[in-house]
């Protein structure tokens, strides 16, 4: 609700400005004559009478196909809409109508939201951005808490896609013996989802009061998140078959149990690189194999793309998922807390954060990396 002292404290001339600097520089950094040429040619793929012959390529195209409309129709209307509340406020102010203000302001706040939001998709240009993500949580140091703790964050990463409304298909759990899970690896379909997860990557630490303390002492336990981008029928990855090591074996649910009587799950190592992809949420085996081929793909893509970038660092192996690791911390006690300990975005209702609102530390977290990234160009151009 907004009172007339509130309004009459906004500085409305400074608030446009701002609005209108944040698009400018938008606008400088988005190609909408690109947009606008992308946009009919995946509106004539999606009106192709055989599209839905391959389902997983027409979500594809389909959901592109939104993802960049919807930002074009931003793109266009913004100017509009920014000089809309400008001619509002100035009528307002002259004929002293407080509700119209009112109305202004609500309107100049979400605009404010809006484009925070556009601008982070504009900060999104890496390689494989645009990808679906495969996200694998790990257990880390803490026994049960730890396991716990991997479940939690890997049902926080669930529900931040399924509040958006993004499709989301768990491809494999390993549970632990005791409560939560080993390592549990979701896939999340939707318009740049690696590029924007890609920043949850690494060792995230919770302190609290622990649950399977018999004496109710504080402890402290570790996770390792990784994020790798999902392969398209474009990419082009090589695997010898001669390269692989295939076992199969009864999938499992909490506690051990074997929650079907058929060797249907599916473990492939990449024996050159060690990489081991694990499946078993599929029916049956032939598509437990085809989905670990997939995220082994994945896995193998984003090493090929470290290693030409000249990184010698692993993608998962870096994580060690212990003390003087982490990039987040949670604390449920003595007080509460998540804070991002390389961007100090900071929230005070760890709940929320583990019911999957996280996206100011996802907007935090792009930011920084952009920051670094930039940093890093400007270094290597300096004599």
């Amino acid at each position: 609700m907004h009172y007339p002292g509130m309004i009459m404290a906004i500085d409305f001339p400074s608030e446009i400005a701002a609005l209108q600097q944040t698009f400018a520089s938008i606008r400088n950094v988005s190609d909408i004559d690109q947009l606008r040429s992308e946009v009919a040619e995946l509106t004539e793929a999606a009106a192709a009478p055989d599209l839905w012959d391959n389902p997983d390529e027409a979500q594809q195209v389909t959901s592109k196909l939104s993802h960049r409309q919807s930002t074009l129709e931003k793109l266009e209307k913004f100017d509009s809409r920014i000089e809309d509340v400008e001619l509002l406020v100035s009528m307002s102010q002259e004929e002293g109508d407080q509700e119209s203000l009112a109305e202004a302001a609500a309107e100049i706040e979400k605009l404010r939201t809006e484009l925070s939001a556009l601008e982070i998709s504009t900060l999104l240009s890496g390689e494989y951005d645009e990808r679906a993500a495969v996200i694998t949580v790990r257990a880390g140091a803490g026994g049960d808490d730890a396991t716990d703790f991997a479940q939690t964050l890997a049902r926080m990463y669930i529900r931040w896609a399924e509040n958006k409304g993004y499709n989301v298909k768990e491809l494999d759990t390993s549970y632990a013996e005791g409560a939560g899970v080993k390592s549990a690896t979701v896939e999340i379909s939707a318009p740049y989802a690696f590029g924007t997860l890609s920043v949850e990557a690494g060792t995230h630490r919770l302190v609290r009061i622990s649950p399977f303390d018999n004496q109710g002492r504080r402890q402290t336990s570790f996770a390792a998140v990784e994020v790798i981008p999902l392969i398209e029928p474009t990419d082009h990855i090589d695997i010898d078959e001669n390269d692989l090591k295939i076992d199969v074996y009864r999938s499992s649910g909490p506690g051990g149990q074997s929650v079907n009587t058929t060797d249907s799950a599916v473990r492939i190592t990449h024996l050159p690189t060690g990489t081991v992809v694990s499946m078993q949420n599929e029916k049956s085996q032939i598509q437990n194999r085809a989905a670990a081929m997939r995220v082994l793909q994945s896995r193998l893509l984003q090493l090929k793309q470290e290693e030409e970038a000249a990184q010698k660092k692993d993608l998962a192996g870096d994580i060690k998922a212990s003390w003087g690791d982490q990039m987040r911390s949670y604390v449920t006690h003595p007080y509460q807390m998540v804070k991002d300990l390389r961007t100090g975005h900071e929230v005070n209702n760890p709940q929320a954060v583990f019911d999957g609102d996280i996206d100011g530390f996802l907007e935090a977290g792009i930011r920084w990396r952009k920051e670094g990234q930039k940093a890093a160009e400007a270094e290597a151009q300096t004599p």
